[in-house]
């Protein structure tokens, strides 16, 4: 027969008691907290799946924060660009205006005044900032300003040529800008193949209209060795000669022009109006870029010169307006990528919205409380503590003498 002492009894009792005791612990902690996992050792597999979430989510919520920046950054540049193509529109109103040959002085005077200031709200367009103080076409640079507008008019860029850019997703960058060196200076003149423009000192009448590249094969033929530079000269009586300047004056093409008409060579078609005077001549460059505040400048300039005649003036300004189509081009075709990247962000937001209520779904089915259960646990290990705690208290208070009444 097996003896158990009383000492033991209290401890085997006390033991129990201490392990229904944390057991409730344990479980109330789980109600009160909504959490089924507080420490790693209440479940390691779980612990280390909840870990891997948190990771995951967190970094979902980062690029979607970036997503976010990106997407202001890109909408604060498309409103800019509005902005900055209507105060071209203005621009191109005023040299279309300036073509006109009853502008008298005082006319021409007001406009320059006018450009002026149109030069002045597109530089401070062009230092627009985004809500952080950042520019949003300096590229990458530091700098608050990359546009600076010179005292003699010109305006020099000052940042750089890398775009900004937004980790959107892993291995995945967007540009959340764009760099003003491409967006409005390095633009390309005339019509964006050549131009051609009537000699400052013409004599007579030629107006030089609309030009084209009328053959597309041709043009690539006399351009492929690098930028075409032609000289059409006049003769008193119309006839026309076309020289090669990289090719020692060559004659590349002759002709005879009546008002109204037009030259086609090697591809390239010019429009022309008005009567040329023996030794009037027009050229014809590829390859030549004009930043669009110089657009401007050289309206200005024109207005401004009084020696300047009706012929000259509306030659200039017709030279300018096909600059300033090339710019409006630029910030058109800026504004269309724009509209792509934004769509891209949305569609990558949407994406990660899906994605986070995934993994916080999964989290929950790891982490979170099975309430329920855990309750039902808790009402019945209560009662088990409960129930030992009556049983230790009667045993406690029995002694031999209850055994002899």
């Amino acid at each position: 027969m097996i003896r158990l002492s009383t000492s033991w009894m209290y401890q085997q009792s006390l033991t129990t008691m201490l392990g229904q005791q944390s057991a409730v612990n344990a479980t109330q902690n789980q109600v009160t907290s909504g959490k089924r996992i507080d420490l790693a050792s209440d479940d390691p597999g779980g612990a280390a799946q909840v870990v891997s979430l948190d990771h995951v989510i967190a970094s979902t919520a980062q690029y979607s924060a970036n997503i976010d920046a990106a997407n202001t950054r890109l909408s604060t540049e498309s409103n800019t660009l509005t902005s900055f193509n209507a105060l071209l529109d203005q621009a191109r109103s005023l040299a279309v205006q300036g073509i006109n040959g009853t502008l008298s002085a005082s006319d021409r005077k007001d406009m320059a005044t006018q450009l002026t200031q149109i030069r002045a709200q597109l530089v401070q367009l062009a230092n627009t900032t985004d809500a952080s103080g950042i520019a949003l076409f300096a590229g990458t640079s530091s700098t608050t300003q990359p546009f600076v507008l010179n005292a003699d008019g010109t305006v020099s860029y000052v940042g750089n040529g890398t775009a900004q850019m937004s980790a959107i997703g892993s291995g995945l960058r967007l540009p959340n800008s764009d760099p003003g060196d491409a967006l409005f200076m390095d633009l390309p003149m005339g019509n964006g193949a050549f131009v051609a423009g009537a000699a400052a000192g013409n004599a007579g009448t030629l107006l030089v209209g609309a030009t084209s590249v009328s053959d597309s094969a041709a043009w690539q033929a006399a351009s492929a060795a690098g930028p075409v530079d032609y000289q059409i000269s006049f003769d008193a009586a119309g006839n026309w000669t076309a020289t090669d300047a990289n090719n020692g004056n060559a004659v590349v093409a002759s002709g005879s022009y009546q008002d109204g008409g037009s030259i086609s060579f090697n591809g390239l078609s010019i429009a022309l109006s008005g009567t040329p005077a023996a030794g009037d001549t027009v050229s014809v460059e590829s390859g030549q870029t004009q930043d669009v505040f110089a657009t401007l400048g050289n309206m200005i300039d024109a207005l401004n010169d009084d020696s300047l005649g009706n012929t000259q003036l509306s030659n200039a300004m017709s030279r300018q307006i096909e600059s300033i189509d090339r710019a409006q081009d630029s910030v058109l075709a800026a504004q269309t990528d724009i509209g792509g990247r934004l769509d891209r962000l949305s569609q990558q937001k949407s994406t990660y919205a899906d994605l986070t209520l995934t993994y916080q779904t999964t989290l929950s089915s790891v982490q979170d409380t099975d309430m329920a259960s855990a309750i039902s646990s808790l009402m019945l290990q209560s009662t088990a503590l409960q129930a030992s705690q009556q049983t230790f208290a009667k045993v406690q208070s029995t002694s031999l003498f209850d055994y002899l009444k």
